[in-house]
């Protein structure tokens, strides 16, 4: 749909009062019901309990004519003398229906009428390009009939609706009659009506043809649902009439309702100014998701290479089905949600489907999980550096990264990582050959390209510089390797222009190599060995505006990497909040559990909830 600005719009719907009160957050009044839910006793004592922050505001279709006019249009709603003008809304009448909403730490809760305001309908006089049917509308058969016979009288006329309830007197002739249709997620499905002509809403997601966008459920919830859709509605809809992309009216969407007030909504200037940049402020608040407190991130982004060794391990046939019933387990695992802020995805697997038929982003981000990706392209050898050593890698994929990038965002998925490795390898007389400073030049610029173009795109880059496990070296040589790793990849960070309050790192524990036979245990380090050095060196290496630090386990045992990450927690508190990344630690004892047989997906399950469940621990 493709209009242009000089069109007019008629909205029909109901101009409702909206009062704000601001309960305060003592809970003691409150009730629950058999099913838990909090119900405030209205009998409450005026002089312990009070409202406060009050406020009042228009809304139902006030908010559709505010929104379109600040975007330029012009509009009016149908049997109403309200308008908005250069000094906010004006309603020369008196206002028929009045709507409470109290907040409280507890929630939001609405007060309405019993019986709604029915929504009356004048046939134009002066010619109306665009009909919208606004989500406040009440609907009587008498009024729809008035509408269609309008448009059967005006051909030109195109019409939008918003639909709310599906189970209304002769609605589907007014369907028949639609353009485009708003309907929100869970309110009913429309027979034999294209798909390319519906819009979904919903508190997570807009999804409108094949384009998405994912919404801040914070903010929803913060200008209450019936606010917040309309903004939503309408701001898609005046992109649209504007003539902007599908992508670039979901986006417009997005920002507005995030950045909306209970009493003002932004105007197109201000939309675009947003829209065309990057913005911050999202990146971080993605960042400051994913390292919520006492939550981790799951590494499930081994390669079709890596995940077919751990299959060959086991016996297990690597095939489609064995990896689609394996990663289906880790996502589906009851109350993963209350451990997880974060999934890191495989490409394979950010393109599957649940059983549901939902994808597997779209599932992670309904359970309030955000959705990532792997993206570098695997280790090659560095073979074009004449100071490093043959063995050493550099990490491929920054030829169509950026491209690979915007799909990514296309499908759901916020955030990314990027793997580097280094290993440390000593000659008999204990002197450190690699890795090289070469190698770790180039490698770090990699990774800050590779963080500079995620931020560009909309995703938080995961660096992930890994000093491996394996080896012979001390403790004290992998704290020196680590730190030049890390002092060379903040400089390359800053140097490219990386925002860090919206980058995470996710880093190897300092601890001697899986080889090493020095003073310590051979295994290793002490739990306390690893909790003290790797905390020493956090505090020396790390920036303060970093948004988190994630540990990888790397190759440790599940009760190993969980001890150690419990003694590193227990030296802080530290700049940045702090928190674990695991594959292996804990995914080892799920694939022993499940061992490619489905009959086994209910133990795997709970093998997966024990490894989550010890590892929060640890962080509350």
């Amino acid at each position: 749909m493709c209009y242009n600005k000089l069109m007019h719009i008629l909205v029909v719907g109901n101009v409702l009062k909206d009062v704000y009160l601001n309960l305060d957050s003592r809970k003691e009044k409150f009730e629950q019901d058999k099913s838990g839910t909090e119900w405030i006793d209205f009998s409450f004592d005026a002089s312990e309990h009070h409202y406060f922050n009050r406020m009042s505001s228009f809304g139902g279709a006030a908010i559709t004519l505010e929104v379109l006019q600040k975007m330029g249009l012009s509009c009016d709603i149908s049997d109403t003398n309200f308008h908005f003008d250069e000094n906010g809304p004006v309603n020369s009448g008196p206002t028929s229906m009045y709507r409470y909403i109290l907040t409280s730490n507890t929630g939001v809760s609405y007060i309405a009428p019993s019986e709604e305001q029915k929504t009356a309908f004048t046939t134009p006089t002066e010619k109306v390009d665009y009909l919208f049917v606004d989500r406040s509308a009440c609907l009587t058969p008498s009024v729809i009939d008035k509408i269609i016979a309008y448009l059967d009288y005006s051909k030109r006329t195109k019409l939008v609706l918003y639909l709310k309830d599906l189970a209304v007197e002769n609605l589907a002739g007014l369907i028949k009659k639609a353009d485009l249709v708003f309907l929100e997620e869970g309110r009913g499905h429309l027979e034999n009506y294209s798909e390319n002509k519906i819009v979904y809403i919903s508190e997570k997601k807009l999804s409108y043809m094949d384009c998405s966008e994912n919404i801040a459920v914070s903010r929803i919830d913060r200008l209450t649902h019936l606010s917040a859709y309309s903004i939503v509605a309408a701001t898609i809809l005046g992109g649209f009439i504007l003539g902007k992309t599908v992508e670039y009216s979901l986006k417009m969407a997005r920002i507005n309702v995030e950045n909306a007030t209970l009493d003002s909504t932004l105007g197109i200037d201000e939309l675009e100014n947003i829209a065309t940049s990057t913005s911050e402020s999202n990146l971080e608040l993605i960042a400051a998701t994913l390292m919520m407190p006492g939550k981790g991130i799951l590494a499930a982004d081994e390669s079709g290479g890596s995940i077919r060794k751990k299959f060959e391990t086991l016996g297990i046939a690597d095939n489609f089905e064995n990896r689609h019933d394996y990663r289906n387990i880790l996502l589906t695992t009851p109350e993963i949600d209350k451990f997880l802020n974060g999934v890191i995805l495989f490409d394979e697997t950010a393109r599957d489907m649940m059983d549901d038929g939902q994808s597997v982003p779209e599932f992670l981000i309904s359970r309030g999980i955000v959705p990532g990706i792997k993206v570098d392209e695997g280790l090659k050898q560095l073979t074009d550096f004449p100071d490093a050593l043959p063995e050493e890698t550099y990490t491929d994929g920054l030829r169509d990264l950026p491209a690979r990038l915007r799909e990514y965002y296309q499908m759901g998925l916020r955030f990314a990582k990027w793997r580097a490795a280094f290993e440390i390898r000593i000659n008999n007389e204990g002197r450190v050959l690699t890795p090289t400073t070469a190698a770790i030049d180039e490698n770090c610029r990699i990774l800050a390209e590779y963080a500079a173009a995620c931020q560009s795109a909309g995703l938080v880059p995961i660096v992930e510089p890994e000093v491996m496990y394996n080896g012979n070296h001390s403790i004290e040589q992998c704290a020196r390797t680590t730190g030049r790793v890390l002092d060379k990849l903040f400089k390359e960070l800053k140097r490219h222009g990386v925002n860090l309050k919206a980058c995470i790192l996710k880093v190897n524990m300092i601890m001697a190599g899986k080889d090493y036979s020095g003073n310590s245990v051979k295994s290793g380090t002490t739990p306390e060995e690893v909790g003290r050095a790797t905390a020493r060196f956090l505090n020396e290496y790390v920036p303060v505006d970093l948004a988190g630090v994630v540990f990888l386990s790397g190759g440790q045992t599940p009760e190993q990497a969980t001890d150690n990450l419990a003694a590193i927690i227990s030296h802080g508190p530290f700049a940045w909040p702090v928190s674990f990344s695991f594959s292996r630690a804990l995914q080892n004892p799920v694939l022993e559990a499940w061992h490619g047989d489905n009959a086994n997906t209910e133990y795997a399950k709970v093998a997966l909830s024990e490894r989550l469940m010890e590892n929060c621990k640890v962080l509350r």
